[in-house]
C-alpha cells in the first residue's frame, strides 16, 4: 500500500455522499432570509479534507461561503459543538484575530439536516503537508513563524475580556482532557491497545502544573490554517470544534507533534517532519521553534514537554479511535476514515514513548 499524495487527495471539494447532501433550495431560502446580501442560485460542494464536522463549498454569483454541520447520526457526547465554534470565531473576529467572517448559525435540522453555521470564505492556500512541498526555504521559514506568531497571539487573550470567560471550566483543563479522552476512547474502542491501556492509568498521576487559563484551539497545525496565496500571512485558523479554556501549553505543544510523528505508508497518510532535512527546509527545530513561543508569550513548556507530548499523542489517538467509531456506526464523513484505524497503535505507543522519557516504568 503506498503513500497518499496528502495536498491532492485533501484539497478542494468533491460531491457529498447521499447520506451528507445538502437541500440546497432550502438552504438558499434561509440565507436570503438570514445572510445580508445573500442571493441565489445557490450550488454546494464538500471540502475532502474534513474529518469530523462536514464542511462544505457555497457559491453563488457573487459570492463563496463555508458552511460547517454536525454529521448525522448517533454522535460521542460534547462532540461537533458547531454552536461553539460559531462563538468562539465571533468573538475572535471582533479582536482582528485571523478567522473566517461569521455570518449565521442555525440550530433547526429542518434546514440542512443538523445545526450548521455559515462564515465567509477565505480565499488562500492549505499546505496539507508540515514539510510544504513546492515552496522554498525563506517561504517555509516565515510561514513557520506566522504559525507560531499566531497561536501566541490566540494565547495572549485574557477570554473574559473577549467575551469568552464563560467559555469552559478552563482550570484543572488537562486532567479533564485526559479523563474526558479516556472515556471516549472507551466509548469507540475496537480493540484493545496496550499502551493506551498504560496511558489511561499513568497520565492522570503526572499531569503538569498549569497557569492562567487561556482560550485554546484544541487542533492546531499547519493544515487548519489557510495562509495568504502570496505571501507567508495567515488569514484564518479553521477548525474551532474543539476550543475551550484551558492550559495554552497543552495546546502549544498539540501541534509540535509534527516533528515526532509516526511515518506510516498507508491510506492514512498521516503528516510528519520524521525523515525530512528541517535545515535544508528552511524549517526550525523543535527546540527553536518552542523558544520562539517562549520569547512571544513568557509561558514555558519545555520542563514538562516529555508529558505534554504524551498526552498529546494519547489524546490525537482516542480523537482517531472516535473516528472509527463512526466508521463502525457509519457516520464518518472522510473516505479515508477507515485508514486511520492503522494510525492509533503507532500514536499510542509514542505517546508511551514519552511517558517513559518523562519517569514511567
Amino acid at each position: 500500500m503506498t503513500a497518499i499524495d496528502r495536498q491532492q487527495a485533501f484539497s478542494g471539494t468533491k460531491e457529498a455522499a447521499p447520506a451528507l447532501r445538502l437541500d440546497t433550495a432550502r438552504l438558499e431560502a434561509y440565507l436570503g432570509d438570514h445572510v445580508r446580501g445573500f442571493a441565489g442560485p445557490l450550488t454546494a460542494q464538500q471540502f475532502k479534507g474534513g474529518q469530523s464536522n462536514p464542511t462544505y463549498l457555497l457559491e453563488t454569483p457573487a459570492r463563496k461561503y463555508v458552511l460547517r454541520r454536525k454529521p448525522p447520526g448517533k454522535l460521542l457526547p460534547s462532540a461537533h459543538a458547531v454552536d461553539r465554534e460559531f462563538r468562539v470565531i465571533g468573538a475572535l473576529h471582533r479582536q482582528g484575530f485571523p478567522v473566517a467572517e461569521p455570518l449565521c448559525y442555525c440550530a433547526d435540522d429542518n434546514v440542512a439536516g443538523t445545526a450548521f453555521y455559515v462564515m465567509g470564505f477565505a480565499d488562500g492556500r492549505v499546505f496539507w503537508e508540515p514539510q510544504m512541498p513546492g515552496s522554498d526555504r525563506s517561504e517555509r521559514a516565515a510561514v513557520y513563524d506566522a504559525m507560531n506568531a499566531t497561536i501566541a497571539k490566540l494565547h495572549s487573550f485574557e477570554p473574559a475580556k473577549i467575551g469568552l470567560g464563560d467559555f469552559g471550566k478552563g482550570e484543572n483543563y488537562v486532567a479533564r482532557q485526559v479523563d474526558r479522552w479516556s472515556k471516549q476512547y472507551r466509548a469507540s474502542e475496537t480493540e484493545k491497545i496496550e499502551a493506551m491501556e498504560r496511558l489511561i492509568e499513568w497520565l492522570p498521576r503526572h499531569i503538569p502544573p498549569s497557569g492562567a487559563p487561556r482560550l485554546v484551539h484544541g487542533d492546531y497545525r499547519i493544515d487548519n490554517l489557510i495562509v495568504d496565496k502570496s505571501e507567508p500571512r495567515v488569514l484564518a485558523v479553521l477548525d474551532w470544534e474543539l476550543s475551550t479554556l484551558g492550559d495554552p501549553l497543552a495546546d502549544f505543544t498539540y501541534h509540535l507533534m509534527a516533528w515526532h510523528m509516526p511515518p506510516t505508508e498507508s491510506t492514512a497518510g498521516t503528516a510528519t517532519l520524521i525523515g525530512h532535512d528541517l535545515m535544508a527546509l528552511g524549517i526550525p527545530a523543535m527546540a527553536d521553534y518552542v523558544d520562539a513561543y517562549v520569547a512571544r508569550t513568557g509561558l514555558d513548556p519545555r520542563p514538562h514537554l516529555p508529558v505534554y507530548l504524551a498526552y498529546n499523542f494519547f489524546r490525537i489517538a482516542a480523537i482517531l479511535q472516535g473516528i472509527i467509531g463512526r466508521v463502525r456506526d457509519g457516520t464518518a464523513t472522510s473516505d479515508f476514515a477507515p485508514q486511520k484505524a492503522e494510525m492509533i497503535r503507532p500514536l499510542a505507543d509514542k505517546a508511551w514513548e514519552f511517558a517513559k522519557a518523562a519517569g514511567a516504568g
